[in-house]
């Protein structure tokens, strides 16, 4: 059967089911035959959650002191045991830092049993009953998925108004730090049941000094390059911007963030409900559920021996000391190339995934030892491109509209657990197919129908159809050797 005739067919189906049958046909094309396999994440050492290598001896001593805040667990009020950091709540994804960015180490992604570095449970379910609370795990938050935040496409029970924002899963009713709260969860299964609800996963934050040390300049001449191959290809793209001073802004999932700092502070507020300087004000402060003066984590006037001209890390907010600790990183360590890994880079350029995944971008003037002028290897553009139905969901941030993500950096992918925004996926080659359009794409699971289900029917399109395309008439031996270069990052 012919899936050009299938695929062009499927642009006028207006159903659901027409989608999943042409999916179901096209997954037995010879083009799409999965001979080949993702080898998975890759073992060894993790490569990653250290300070850049050149740095002097007062920037990785901030840097070491910064990792510590990072790791810190937040109670309510300070007063738990093992728990020293304050403000946690009322509402919360998570209770630490490097809860979520867990993997290969601390700074990384999502952890789960999979990991060879890290072979624990997805942290999400005891969190729910943790110091007596009295929340029920979501069912979309299982042992061996990833650690994930929740956002509603609309706001319920008031018909066409967009949401988009993030519903913590837990709440501090019952702790024993948080008497009398009374806060209940969000109601997750009726908001399902209603497709409403889409999903986030961590994102990775190793050698992110680098990216904020690289002049809009530099991402918008790179953007800009190859205009001729990407047009043949359908690849356009635009660099998100800030609303308020028109800079390029490049972190997060939408590339919705302009500095480290900002996604620091956006972090701490809604993943683990602690107001900063930055985030000021309470989310979900209903009376019986605040137990903090306003901003809960601040600079600090004395260090924790109570001096007063303590070192950079102890005078600092948790908001810059985690700044700091991304800011100062260093970039996770590819593996040593193979034959397969360097035919394999060969080709990822030659089918057109550096068009977007860019492989190399140099900083400009750095104020940190050694991070000036320096070529650094993220595979990304940083750029927002239109990755089509399969992958929309149904949110607006900043100029990115529903099916535009940033270009996901691969450093570092190697070792990674969990693919795409939501984390549907394990399964690498599952998730380059699904780069291909909901009328084009190999590949379909429930979380793909419940996304088609939300997602605009008006931009059923992705700028990777033409890349998608040329991967899959690649022979099998091919497709491999990407699949091991992509795993050697």
């Amino acid at each position: 059967m012919n899936c050009k005739i299938i695929h062009t067919s499927m642009r006028n189906a207006a159903s659901l089911l027409a989608v999943a049958l042409c999916f179901a046909v096209c997954f037995t094309c010879p083009a799409t035959l999965q001979a080949q396999q993702d080898p998975g994440p890759r073992s060894g050492p993790a490569g990653a959650g250290n300070y850049f290598p050149t740095l002097n001896s007062v920037e990785q001593n901030f840097f070491t002191e910064a990792a510590q805040r990072f790791l810190e667990v937040d109670s309510v009020t300070g007063s738990v045991a093992g728990e020293a950091g304050s403000g946690l709540g009322p509402t919360f994804n998570g209770n630490s830092c490097a809860q979520c960015h867990a993997q290969p180490a601390a700074g990384g992604s999502s952890p789960g049993l999979a990991s060879p570095q890290n072979p624990v449970p997805n942290p999400q379910l005891a969190l729910a009953v943790l110091d007596g609370a009295t929340n029920t795990v979501p069912s979309f938050i299982t042992a061996t998925g990833p650690v994930r935040e929740a956002r509603f496409i609309m706001v319920p029970g008031q018909f066409g108004v967009p949401d988009g924002g993030v519903h913590d899963l837990y709440t501090i009713k019952g702790r024993t730090d948080a008497p009398g709260c009374a806060l209940d969860q969000p109601n997750f299964s009726q908001q399902l049941a209603n497709r409403n609800v889409i999903f986030r996963i961590p994102t990775p934050t190793f050698g992110l000094g680098l990216v904020e040390a690289t002049p809009d300049a530099t991402l918008q001449a790179n953007l800009a390059a190859n205009q001729s191959t990407k047009f043949r290809l359908g690849i356009g793209g635009l660099l998100n911007t800030s609303g308020n001073d028109g800079t390029v802004t490049r972190f997060g999932w939408k590339a919705q963030n302009k500095s480290l700092l900002m996604f620091a502070g956006e972090a701490y507020n809604v993943e683990q409900g602690v107001a900063n300087e930055l985030f000021p004000n309470e989310r979900n402060a209903i009376p019986g559920c605040i137990f903090n003066g306003s901003p809960e984590d601040a600079t600090n006037m004395l260090d924790p021996s109570g001096n007063p001209t303590g070192t950079a890390s102890a005078m600092s907010s948790d908001l810059v000391n985690f700044a700091v600790f991304m800011r100062l990183s260093a970039p996770p360590a590819p593996a040593p190339p193979t034959g397969s890994t360097q035919n394999g880079a060969a080709q990822f350029a030659q089918v057109g995934c550096a068009l977007c995944h860019s492989p190399s971008l140099t900083t400009g003037t750095s104020r940190y030892t050694g991070m000036s002028n320096v070529t650094y290897n993220p595979y990304s553009d940083f750029a927002l491109h239109h990755m089509g139905g399969g992958l929309s969901d149904g949110i607006h941030q900043g100029a990115a509209g529903p099916d535009q993500f940033r270009t996901a950096p691969l450093w570092g992918i190697g070792q990674r657990l969990f693919f795409l925004h939501d984390g549907r996926t394990s399964d690498l080659l599952q998730a380059i197919e699904a780069h291909a359009d909901c009328s084009g794409s190999s590949f379909i699971s429930n979380q793909d129908a419940r996304d088609f289900q939300n997602a605009s029917r008006s931009n059923c399109k992705s700028e990777a159809n033409g890349v998608i395309h040329n991967f899959n008439t690649l022979p099998a031996s091919v497709q491999q050797d990407i699949l091991n270069f992509l795993r050697s990052l």
